[in-house]
């Protein structure tokens, strides 16, 4: 009878020992899942910031050409502006910053702030930050004004353009 129970101790023992090396073996894997979503995470990070600060670089040069690139051109697609309330597609948007806002300004510098927020889900992300715009007008006024930014971003190949985006300045204190 003792030779039986010690196989059956031995059994058991060897049953247990498997239980253990695959519980070993998903914690590892889970941690190992853990660890690349913060690396991701990171350098989602890092690559939202460059181009946040490429694309307020851009909006700085005054006209609306040097942040083509950072802009999806699908028709269809709609941005959100302070003024006027919205445009339809890449060409809509283009012109119509370029007359009503770009073309009376003799210096525009628009800087991110340093609250970026970034999601992503594979090919697809949003973005928001606060901003804050200085604009000089031709006539001589200047005009300061801190801004909300959300960005929606799709990769497209090597490249991240923007499918829509929405900029709002928060209404007036009384």
């Amino acid at each position: 009878m003792t030779a039986s129970m010690g196989r059956a101790v031995d059994k058991n023992a060897e049953r247990w020992r498997w239980v253990l090396y695959v519980a070993l073996a998903i914690a590892g894997a889970l941690l190992t899942f853990v660890d690349a979503r913060a690396q991701q995470k990171a350098t989602d990070d890092a690559t939202f910031r460059k181009l946040i600060d490429s694309f307020c670089a851009a909006w700085s040069t005054g006209t609306a050409e040097a942040p083509a690139k950072f802009y999806a051109k699908d028709n269809g697609l709609v941005f959100y502006d302070v003024a006027p309330f919205a445009y339809h597609g890449w060409k809509e948007y283009h012109d119509g910053v370029q007359k009503e806002f770009l073309d009376n300004a003799s210096e525009i510098k628009l800087t991110a702030g340093k609250d970026l927020k970034v999601t992503r889900r594979r090919t697809v992300a949003w973005t928001t930050v606060p901003m804050h715009l200085l604009e000089k007008s031709k006539s001589g006024k200047t005009t300061e004004m801190d801004l909300r930014y959300t960005g929606i971003w799709e990769k497209r190949g090597a490249s991240w353009v923007l499918v829509h985006d929405h900029l709002s300045a928060p209404a007036a204190e009384n």
